[in-house]
This record gives structure tokens, sequence and C-alpha cells, in this order.
């Protein structure tokens, strides 16, 4: 091989590292739109390749090259910090970018009205509602990243509740039918506010169903703690004036929609009652004394009055 041949290959060879370089930094230095805040699955660089890939994400063969190189990309939520990087920036804190998360609990008993006041509070997202019926959302603990949109904040919660729901009743039922399930929702969740532990919650289900048998009137404090009114002592006059269906002293059978937001114990209550006469109970210090006759229920209110 002669020197002007040696010499040609060489460069070419450059040529050909320029092209490649300019070809990476022009790759490198496009635009890439994301939300601020976004969830990395746990696993390997192909895996999240492919995750964002399924989002709608511009990344390829390329980007798994340089993920390679840069590091393991972060698991969970992360914050980008903005929506518009360079696609170098962006791979960069995947493998970087951490998120500031805050602790959100949806406890049992609580209204949707007040579990929007709490996520408003510590998300710092005015005025949001995601249009969940009451009672729907599960009763859990989550970490969710602050910076994180409206509208990802509803989905990921309804895709959450949703799964729980189905879980419970495809356990029991074999099958999921939220209109019908629904009526178990709107039980457990009278049974959520009036029973004073888990203990008693089939009683007061059995309480609930005998006196629909009877068609008798529920007349339960508990089914007037909707809404705002959740944390509100229920009072003679509340009774006499509150107009809505809720009013299980003025109207028969069900409130048209859940009270609250019941837990799963609360839910299997409704489902499974106990077998029992009971139509009548009255709290007696931290529990309820549970009666089939009205006259054995002032006994019982005779009782812990002294």
């Amino acid at each position: 091989m002669n020197k002007k041949s040696i010499i040609v290959k060489i460069i070419a060879f450059i040529e050909f590292l320029l092209v490649c370089t300019i070809f990476v930094l022009f790759y490198l230095t496009r635009n890439v739109y994301s939300h601020r805040v976004i969830y990395i699955p746990t696993g390997s660089v192909n895996y999240t390749i492919n995750s964002l890939q399924k989002r709608g994400y511009n990344v390829g063969f390329i980007d798994k090259i340089f993920l390679y190189i840069i590091g393991s990309p972060q698991a969970g939520w992360i914050d980008l910090k903005k929506e518009k990087l360079t696609k170098l920036d962006f791979l960069y804190k995947l493998t970087t970018s951490k998120a500031a998360l805050v602790k959100v609990t949806i406890i049992p008993g609580e209204t949707t009205y007040f579990v929007y006041k709490i996520l408003e509070k510590k998300l710092k997202i005015p005025n949001i509602n995601c249009g969940f019926e009451e009672g729907f959302l599960k009763p859990d603990t989550y970490f969710l990243p602050i910076g994180m949109k409206k509208e990802r904040v509803c989905k990921f919660l309804s895709l959450k509740s949703m799964n729980y729901h189905k879980e419970i009743s495809k356990k029991i039922f074999g099958k999921f039918e939220y209109d019908k399930y629904k009526k178990y929702l709107i039980i457990a969740s009278i049974i959520q506010k009036e029973a004073a532990n888990v203990a008693e919650m089939k009683k007061v289900s059995a309480v609930i169903y005998n006196r629909m048998k009877k068609h008798m009137k529920l007349q339960m404090d508990g089914s007037l703690n909707y809404g705002k009114y959740s944390h509100e002592k229920i009072t003679p006059n509340r009774i006499k004036n509150d107009m809505s269906r809720y009013n299980t002293y003025r109207y028969y059978g069900l409130p048209e929609e859940p009270v609250c937001i019941p837990s799963r114990d609360a839910i299997i209550a409704a489902i499974f009652p106990e077998k029992s006469n009971y139509l009548y109970f009255v709290k007696c210090g931290k529990n309820h004394l549970f009666a089939t006759t009205y006259k054995q229920h002032m006994r019982n209110i005779k009782r812990c009055k002294k």
C-alpha cells in the first residue's frame, strides 16, 4: 500500500468521523417536548426507552446508546424542571433528576370535597376537580410529585381507584359492573360513617338491609356527613332543614350517591352483612349497642345515659 493510498484512507476516515460528529451534535441539540414531571418504570435502559416510545416520545436506538454511556435512568417520578429540552439535556436528566414528592393520604370516611382541598394545598394546584363520583377514590397513601399537572394527577388517581374496585368486584362477583357495584359503595359509605370500628361494620350493614326490607327509613346521621359537611355534627335543626336525598330521616331508601370514601372492609360488609334481625343501634362509649326491637333500643339508650 503506497503512501498516497494511506493518506486518502485517513482523510476519508476523518471525514467520516466529522460527518458522524455533526450528525450526533445535530441529533442531540434537537428539541424534546415533555411533561415536566414524568414517570420512569423500574427496568433496564432498553425497557425505559420502549416505555417512553409507547407514550409518544421520539426516542430510539441512538438514545439507548447514549443512556448506556451516561448512566442508568432514575426510576419513579422525576422532575425535569421544564417542558422543552434538548435531546442531550433530556437524556441527562433521565439519569440524574428526582422529583420532590409530597405525601397525600386519603382516609376512609373522608369526602372527595376535602380530598381536593388536600391536593390543592400539597400539590399547589388551584381549583382542582377531577370529576370523580363520591366514593370512587381508593383510600390509600400516595406519594405525588410537586409540579405534576392536574390532568395527570386525575388520571393517576382514576387508574389506581378503578383497578382497586375492579379487583374487589371481580374477586367476589367474577366481573365488574360499576352501576351494580355502586349500590354497595353507597351502603359501604354509610357503614363507614356509622360504624365505630371494623368489627361493627357487618352489624351496621345488617341494620341497613333489615330496615329497607321492612320499608323503614334508615334515619342515620352519617348520611348527612356528605361533601363539605363531612366533619360537622348533625343537629336536629340540620335533620329538619336538609332537603337533599342524603337525608335518610326525610327519605326512604338509600341516598343516590355514596356519602364518603369507604374502606375495603366497609365494602365487604356492604356485600356480606351479618345475618341478624338488628334494626336499631345507639352509641355507647366507644362502641354501639344493637337492638332488634324499639323497646330494647330504648333500654339501651337509658343504659348508656347512666
